[in-house]
């Protein structure tokens, strides 16, 4: 009995070795979510060409159906501010949030799948007073909704 449990935890410890040298060595990769990484939207300096290296296109629509339920008028800590973002329209791609004013405007990007509920909830990082945008591609255009966060400096509201 006692040399069977042996066995068991012989082969088990050298299964994960063998797991752990492979993740190591490179062998075992997320290759399909490393592929997807748009690098370029998040190198982007303005919004503009954010937008582009994203969607490929940067026209924008107006729209009252996506509501930010969390985000602060004022942020007395830039470094963490909660956002989350709720869409009330069928059909949804992404969610991505943009921050306007920081020297990577793209904060970040959500792809949904078909049956995903329209909800994104995260905290970003505003380096000073600036318009958060929510942009949200549905049915193959691009929506958007903005609000402004002011950024204060010790968390004096001044």
């Amino acid at each position: 009995m006692t040399d069977m449990k042996r066995r068991t935890l012989l082969k088990g410890t050298l299964a994960l070795g063998a797991l752990g040298m492979a993740f190591s060595a490179g062998l075992l990769t997320p290759r399909a979510a490393l592929a997807a990484w748009p690098k370029d939207a998040f190198d982007a300096k303005t919004v503009d060409d954010a937008l582009k290296s994203l969607f490929g296109s940067a026209q924008l629509e107006g729209s009252d159906k996506i509501v930010f339920k969390q985000l602060p008028e004022i942020a007395e800590n830039g470094a963490v501010v909660p956002v989350s973002v709720e869409v009330a329209m069928d059909g949804v791609e992404s969610i991505s949030i943009i921050a306007e004013k920081n020297a990577t405007p793209l904060t970040s990007s959500y792809t949904l799948g078909a049956t995903t509920e329209p909800f994104v909830a995260t905290r970003v990082k505003l380096g000073k007073t600036t318009s958060v945008i929510a942009v949200v591609k549905a049915g193959g255009k691009l929506y958007s909704a903005g609000k402004e966060v002011k950024v204060t400096i010790g968390g004096c509201g001044g």
